[in-house]
This record gives C-alpha cells, sequence and structure tokens, in this order.
C-alpha cells in the first residue's frame, strides 16, 4: 500500500483514537498496525510531527501519565476544538469517498 494516500488522513486518524480515549504515542501506533491488519505502520517520527502539528492547533493536549516501568508516558487527549475538526473531516471524507467510488468500482 502506498503510505502517501493515508499520509493526507494521519491527523483524523489519530484523532480518532484518541477520542476514544486517551493514548500515548506507543500504544496508538500499535493500534493503528492491528486495526490495519499491518498493512499500514506509522513511523515514530511521522507520529510525532502529528502530535506536535495537532497540539500547536489546538486539536489535541497532552499530559503524563504516572510511572510505568519505563518512566512517566506522555498521553494524549482530544479537545473541543479536535472534536469538532475530526467531524469535519469525517463528513469531507465521505464525500470523497463517494467520489473516489464513481470512477474505481467495478474495475477488477
Amino acid at each position: 500500500m502506498r503510505s502517501d494516500i493515508i499520509r493526507g488522513h494521519l491527523d483524523s486518524i489519530i484523532l480518532r483514537l484518541v477520542m476514544e480515549q486517551d493514548r500515548y504515542g506507543y500504544e496508538i501506533s500499535k493500534e493503528i498496525s492491528y486495526r490495519t491488519d499491518n498493512r499500514f505502520q506509522i513511523k515514530e517520527a511521522t507520529l510525532y510531527a502529528v502530535f506536535q502539528r495537532l497540539e500547536k492547533n489546538g486539536l489535541i493536549e497532552s499530559y503524563f501519565g504516572s510511572v510505568s516501568k519505563g518512566g512517566k508516558r506522555k498521553y494524549y487527549t482530544i479537545t473541543t476544538l479536535g472534536k469538532a475538526f475530526l467531524k469535519e473531516t469525517v463528513e469531507e471524507w465521505k464525500v470523497t469517498k463517494e467520489i473516489i467510488d464513481l470512477f474505481m468500482e467495478g474495475l477488477n
């Protein structure tokens, strides 16, 4: 799978995952791999660049959880603005998918 197709939707994917529950980076990475049956894996550098962008834009916030085996984990939580942005991108995706389906369905 060409990762550039998904790359434009990483913000939405990550927002969706932190909307379900607060999560830390490695957990998000593993969840993406799990849900895609390892067809898509996000690189650590890419993941943290997305976190920076989302936090800078006020779509997520971060906090340190309690100490775990390796130290304190940095968790991410979605903000009210992030929820509104995600809802908007879901609607955009539905329209985009309909348009692409018009041209791609029925091809084998």
